[in-house]
């Protein structure tokens, strides 16, 4: 499993021009599903998301969570996470997970970030989607969970 994870000040998720979801301060996280994951992978990006400090703190260090400052997540589901360009000039998506097992585990990390008391929010799974953000700083983070 992988996650691109994007802290920002505002990030949305349009479909054919109709908002599904937005957040303020918090974090955006592509989530990118492999074959062979399971829950196990999912129970670990679940739990390092919500703790992950990657926030400041006063003293301007990287030392709060999302939990710590009450932000939320928006979990954006995006299997090209693992296209791989190395040979050739189109990706490859062999490495992504199959479409049903996929969806099963996206809504599984929602639903265990919203068990860890994360406002959690999501995109449409497999949908075509326009995704907005204000990243801040900028932070970005790849977090992978084999």
């Amino acid at each position: 499993m992988r996650a691109v994870i994007q802290r920002v000040l505002r990030a949305r998720v349009d479909v054919d021009g109709k908002r599904i979801s937005e957040i303020d301060k918090g974090l955006l996280v592509l989530l990118g599903i492999r074959k062979g994951d399971g829950t196990a992978q999912a129970d670990f990006i679940a739990e390092k998301l919500a703790n992950l400090r990657i926030f400041c703190d006063e003293d301007g260090k990287l030392n709060l969570s999302v939990l710590d400052i009450g932000a939320e997540i928006l979990v954006v589901s995006n299997f090209t996470v693992y296209g791989n360009a190395q040979k050739g000039r189109r990706p490859d998506f062999c490495d992504a997970g199959g479409y049903k097992e996929s969806e099963i585990l996206y809504n599984y990390v929602i639903e265990r970030l919203k068990v860890h008391g994360v406002g959690t929010y999501g995109g449409v799974f497999g949908g075509d989607m326009q995704v907005s953000l204000v990243n801040d700083g900028p932070v970005t983070l790849i977090l992978d969970r084999d």
